[in-house]
């Protein structure tokens, strides 16, 4: 009996050695996933300045050829910070052409309840018939937060959004950001797999790949990439035949073959060592560009006096057996904090924050 004993004892040890050396092993995956440990060295551009009036967040920011730029600012997400908790959420539209940078507010119409806008992702498509922009919103309505998929008609004219379509879907349940392919069909990132905020944390501390793709069109919705661990921004090539995936605490950029049925197909992951936010896509030259954020504990644990960082990546040679990873602009957060979207016109380059300021660089 007394050895029963002692066996059960020591298995109850090991079994407890095992967990224990199991959690701790998680624990610093996951911290070094989250940035927790990363210091920044700032890389500070000339010729910049901060813009007035895009001061509470520009998660997104999507350009058109002509320069005219969408950005979506004032999302609440909490435990996200928010300077402006009380403050509408907009979709602000820029000019890039002119020399000096004024956002301006767009009115939405067609009966779209204003009230409703919780703005995230944002992606663009122009019809090549009658040159209508339609822009998609990923939308997280208060006060569940959950996820539709807007879809607006921009009349240039008259500077408006006039609501056309919302989309929802059970596939679509945590919707980061969309690339639209047509009028009403995209690929949609899916940022995490539960809802509730203590599981998201726990998926996220296991290190769960249970997020992915999925493409939507009203006849056909299908997952087309899985296994990330937290998809994230997503975007095209220039010659549409590949589609990149941002996997946020993966670090990487994850390329996709784009087929005529739209499936994808795996090429490769480009590993940026950062947790890697919205991407951009240079038409010129087919750099990649992505705004980043160094330690997401200080996003989800502000301290004024210990902000979050901000990081502004390109990426060239994407498709080479070795793409060239250059830090173009790193802040400690004295600057901007939480830099999420980096997009370039006419060496004109606009880094966008998710709760904080934009900032605005000539690069000569």
């Amino acid at each position: 009996m007394g050895a029963l004993l002692k066996l059960t004892v020591l298995g109850v040890l090991l079994g407890f050695g095992v967990l224990l050396g199991f959690l701790v092993e998680r624990t610093v995956r996951f911290l070094r996933r989250s940035g927790f440990y990363k210091e920044v060295e700032p890389v500070h551009l000339p010729n910049c300045q901060l813009i007035k009036g895009m001061e509470y967040g520009s998660e997104d920011i999507h350009l058109l050829p002509s320069g005219l730029a969408f950005a979506s600012t004032g999302i609440k997400m909490p435990p996200m910070k928010s300077f402006a908790p009380d403050r509408p959420a907009e979709i602000l539209l820029i000019d890039l052409n002119e020399e000096t940078i004024h956002p301006i507010s767009l009115p939405i119409s067609g009966g779209f309840d204003v009230s409703s806008l919780n703005p995230h992702g944002l992606s663009a498509y122009t019809d090549e018939k009658d040159g209508t922009v339609y822009l998609f919103v990923v939308n997280h309505p208060p006060p569940l937060y959950k996820t539709d998929i807007e879809i607006f008609r921009f009349d240039a004219e008259n500077k408006v959004l006039v609501h056309w379509k919302r989309i929802t879907h059970p596939s679509l349940q945590s919707v980061n950001d969309v690339v639209a392919v047509g009028p009403e069909s995209f690929y949609a990132t899916n940022d995490f797999y539960f809802e509730k905020m203590i599981m998201r944390f726990l998926e996220m501390f296991f290190g769960c790949t249970w997020t992915n793709v999925v493409y939507y069109s009203p006849g056909d919705v299908r997952e087309v990439a899985s296994g990330f661990h937290n998809a994230n921004g997503i975007a095209m090539s220039h010659d549409r035949k590949f589609i990149y995936v941002a996997d946020l605490t993966a670090h990487t950029i994850n390329v996709f073959q784009k087929h005529a049925n739209w499936s994808l197909s795996y090429v490769k992951a480009v590993d940026l060592d950062t947790l890697v936010d919205n991407l951009f896509v240079d038409p010129e030259t087919g750099d990649v560009w992505t705004g980043a954020q160094p330690n997401l504990y200080k996003m989800f644990n502000y301290k004024e006096e210990d902000p979050p960082g901000s990081e502004v990546i390109r990426v060239q040679n994407m498709h080479s057996e070795r793409p060239i990873v250059t830090r173009v602009y790193v802040d400690d957060g004295s600057v901007i904090q939480g830099s999420s979207v980096a997009v370039l016109y006419r060496k004109k380059l606009l880094i966008g924050t998710v709760f904080h300021r934009a900032l605005y660089c000539r690069l000569e």
